[in-house]
């Protein structure tokens, strides 16, 4: 488990840092937290790293939203945001911290170069429920057909120049269980052109998903 650093004050909705100390180095995080909350959501960019977030403002979006009913939500910094290995290894450090709050439910949800990270972190944890992957990469995502018995969301633009829609089809593919995909008409890469669509989404796949 990791250690954790105390945070600095929060204010309202306004996230709170943690720095989550592993055997790899730090893990920087910013916490949404609901008070009693047996489900958490984690969120992750790609290989922009930083606190990156695709559809205009898509994770601050749900961070608050989710709040509202009752599930805390982590955003998550790599340390090396183009390591696969590295990556999921933050992700999972990121897991432990929620359930050390006493979460009993945990979704992954990761753009690009994240969609892979959270795919091979999903298939390693038992604690978490389901998977979205917002135009994922399908390098390293081997994982993919060991995600079962947790459910996998797809969400790809159908003009996206950077990570064609080929890499979701192909994932949906070797997918078992209960999965969906979804593909943007006019959509680039970071979503941007769709981004109502998809927190609304995104936000009622993650609220069924992770009910009592």
């Amino acid at each position: 488990m990791p250690e954790i650093e105390t945070p600095q004050d929060g204010q309202g909705l306004e996230p709170r840092p943690y720095t989550l100390r592993t055997r790899r180095g730090p893990v920087e995080v910013l916490l949404y937290e609901s008070l009693h909350a047996k489900a958490g959501v984690l969120l992750a960019g790609g290989v922009g790293g930083g606190f990156d977030t695709p559809a205009l403002g898509l994770y601050p979006r749900l961070g608050e939203e989710l709040l509202r009913h009752r599930i805390s939500t982590v955003r998550l910094k790599y340390r090396h945001a183009a390591d696969l290995a590295e990556a999921v290894h933050d992700v999972l450090a990121g897991v432990d911290f929620l359930l050390e709050r006493g979460l009993e439910r945990v979704a992954l949800v990761g753009h690009s170069f994240g969609g892979a990270v959270m795919i091979d972190a999903g298939a390693q944890s038992p604690w978490v429920t389901t998977v979205v992957g917002l135009s994922p990469q399908s390098y390293g995502t081997e994982a993919v057909s060991e995600l079962h018995p947790r459910s996998l969301l797809l969400v790809h633009g159908l003009s996206d120049a950077v990570l064609p829609p080929s890499c979701s089809l192909s994932i949906h593919e070797r997918a078992r269980g209960r999965k969906d995909l979804e593909l943007l008409p006019g959509t680039g890469h970071v979503l941007d052109e769709s981004a109502e669509r998809v927190f609304t989404r995104v936000r009622d796949w993650l609220l069924h998903e992770l009910r009592a």
